[in-house]
């Protein structure tokens, strides 16, 4: 890999409002995961982000066709390549 392919892997709760991105990496273990693997969030798929609770969190994303709010602290579990 090289380090441009690395600088592009963000966790999920760091992409900023209204930008894209493609699932590249789970790191959660457990229920969580099998949560994220059931909203079908594996490798490849689109995430959209749409926007944030008036405190911050959770934060809303478009993921295959529904709107599923995420804690940013389940959301950092999510590596993502940023499109």
């Amino acid at each position: 890999m090289n380090d441009n392919y690395l600088n592009n892997i963000i966790p999920l709760n760091s992409l900023p409002i209204g930008e894209k991105c493609k699932v590249n990496h789970l790191v959660a273990n457990g229920i969580i995961r099998r949560r994220f693997l059931d909203l079908g969030l594996i490798n490849g798929t689109e995430v959209e982000s749409l926007g944030q609770s008036p405190s911050g969190d959770p934060i809303a994303y478009l993921i295959r066709g529904a709107v599923i709010a995420i804690r940013s602290e389940d959301a950092s579990k999510i590596l993502v390549e940023t499109i």
